[in-house]
């Protein structure tokens, strides 16, 4: 899709599956940190299992229906940011994140964010982008506010993380309110 500059140390690329070794060593760096709310500290717990989820990301990538990308700071991998589902008939995606800690505070996920969804909407003309997140998940709102989106709603006790039961609030921003 692309490679975009975020700041003059930072970059967005595509996370491919030949990148496994490179994304499981950054899950190892910041797996207690990412996940107290991202379920990828589970699911990429060996290389094999680190290649899958890339692997799944390609086979979204080629459907249409996912991408993921990875976040460079200084050329080493430190986060990310995905189109957890795209449905571009119903106009759809779902964006989501994550950031090892050596990488917090510096703005790289609201300015990922905003490249992706300035990309879902104005080329793949994308009606309404959706932020999902833990209620208890408080730099992830303060993203979703940042990025001028409108909290949809609560669905209180939604969803079972590492036996504990989390309220999911739905953000979203529209296609006129991010042209606006």
């Amino acid at each position: 899709m692309f490679v975009k500059p975020l700041g003059a140390d930072a970059e967005l690329r595509p996370l491919e599956p030949w990148q496994a070794e490179e994304f499981f060593a950054h899950m190892e760096r910041g797996r207690e940190f990412i996940g107290q709310h991202i379920g990828f500290a589970d699911a990429a717990k060996d290389l094999e299992s680190a290649r899958k989820l890339l692997q799944g990301y390609a086979e979204k990538a080629a459907n249409d229906t996912g991408r993921i990308f990875g976040i460079w700071l200084d050329d080493k991998l430190v986060g990310g940011v995905l189109f957890r589902v795209m449905d571009i008939p119903q106009g759809r995606a779902e964006v989501g994140c994550w950031l090892e800690p050596s990488a917090t505070g510096k703005g790289l996920i609201t300015r990922a964010s905003k490249v992706l969804i300035d990309w879902a909407i104005r080329e793949r003309g994308v009606h309404r982008v959706e932020w999902l997140v833990s209620s208890a998940n408080a730099p992830s709102i303060a993203v979703a506010r940042r990025l001028g989106m409108s909290r949809d709603g609560v669905l209180r006790s939604y969803f079972l993380y590492r036996g504990v039961r989390q309220d999911l609030e739905v953000w979203s921003v529209l296609a006129p309110e991010w042209e606006s």
